[in-house]
């Protein structure tokens, strides 16, 4: 069995992007106690969770601590859990922040892989998304990457929102590829429920893509960045070589057990899901307590995990083994859907070869419906 993977949300944010559903403050006062509460957390779990090989501090905006408050809490994950020399060990930043003394100062904590919130490198773009760096913090950022001497780095970046064709769009992402990342993805700008851009598109201050649009931008990044040298290895990532898939990210895919820490965050193990506090006060007063801040947990059914295993299997490019889905389920998928598997192949949106139900590009960009058809 894998190993488990571990998640650290930072909760804070200078500013707020409006189309942002993650939890986050802008009220950065608790941020010293935060950081001893987090790791009062990771104790609280020391004896169900001993060993993680992936490490991933998202947020938020983790790039808003000090090299000593990330220490603290990288050294109070080495302290209260097993993590192999091999461990992936991933942070976001904000391409705002961080000189290269910062940069390189990350690297000597063992941090060896970087995510970016580039989102576009149109100036236009970013201040609509209400992204506080520009096109030029974009390109320093990524300097500093390299010369701090990451060699495992990825970038996010956002297509559909307004004003964009698909022109410009190619520039955002021949930019990208121009720096040579290894690792890219790409989401289509999403309205989120009770988030700003959510409000404003009701009042009818913006149009978005319509399907056919969309489709046009899913099917025209995967064709740029395939014929640009990426593997197209889940619905929104890509990927230069096999090896610098994000590990982290690919957990949430196959079921591996991981631990959340931090507000609003999830976990998952032997079949149960569970959930924290959407509340950094409902966060620090429990663990003040000395008790889990948990807001709430799911047991999932066998046909929870069944159907969660088709949607999440047919977002990736490898698709469903169809043997180990017999093994787990009692399912032989060729032979209950033989003419859905037939009608779907013929359709150009999967392809049935060794052992496998794969989905095309087509079919990623339909992923989520192709899961309900079995």
């Amino acid at each position: 069995m894998n190993l488990p993977g571990l998640y650290i949300h930072i909760p804070f944010c200078k500013t707020k992007c409006p189309y942002c559903h993650f939890y986050s403050t802008t009220d950065i006062s608790s941020v010293d106690v935060f950081i001893v509460s987090i790791i009062r957390e990771m104790a609280l779990y020391a004896d169900a969770f001993d060993t993680f090989d992936t490490v991933y501090i998202g947020g938020g905006t983790p790039s808003l601590l000090t090299i000593h408050q990330l220490d603290s809490i990288i050294s109070g994950v080495h302290k209260h859990f097993d993590v192999p020399p091999n461990a992936e060990i991933t942070i976001e930043v904000n391409p705002a922040d961080g000189d290269l003394a910062w940069y390189r100062s990350l690297k000597s904590l063992g941090v060896n892989r970087l995510h970016l919130g580039v989102q576009s490198f149109s100036d236009q773009a970013l201040t609509f998304l209400g992204r506080r760096h520009r096109s030029d913090d974009a390109f320093a950022a990524l300097d500093n990457t390299v010369h701090a001497g990451f060699d495992n780095f990825g970038l996010d970046l956002i297509y559909g929102v307004p004003g964009q064709n698909l022109q410009s769009w190619r520039e955002s992402l021949a930019s990208a590829v121009s720096l040579s990342p290894p690792h890219l993805s790409a989401y289509q700008l999403a309205i989120e429920e009770d988030t700003p851009l959510c409000h404003s598109y009701r009042c009818g201050s913006f149009d978005i893509p319509d399907e056919d649009a969309s489709l046009a931008f899913f099917l025209e990044t995967s064709a740029y960045l395939e014929r640009s040298g990426y593997h197209h290895y889940e619905v929104s990532n890509y990927a230069a070589s096999p090896s610098q898939r994000s590990r982290h990210n690919q957990k949430y895919w196959d079921h591996t057990p991981y631990l959340g820490l931090g507000p609003g965050a999830h976990s998952f193990k032997e079949g149960r899901r569970w959930w924290n506090h959407r509340s950094i006060e409902g966060y620090l007063k429990d663990l003040a307590e000395g008790t889990a801040p948990v807001a709430g947990d799911e047991t999932l059914t066998r046909d929870d995990l069944r159907l969660e295993t088709l949607f999440m299997s047919l977002r990736t490019a490898a698709g469903i083994d169809v043997a180990a889905f017999c093994l787990q389920f009692g399912e032989n998928l060729p032979e209950i859907h033989p003419s859905i598997i037939q009608s779907l192949v013929d359709g150009g949106l999967i392809v049935f070869k060794d052992g496998r139900i794969s989905p095309t590009t087509r079919g990623l960009a339909v992923a989520d419906q192709l899961a309900l058809i079995f």
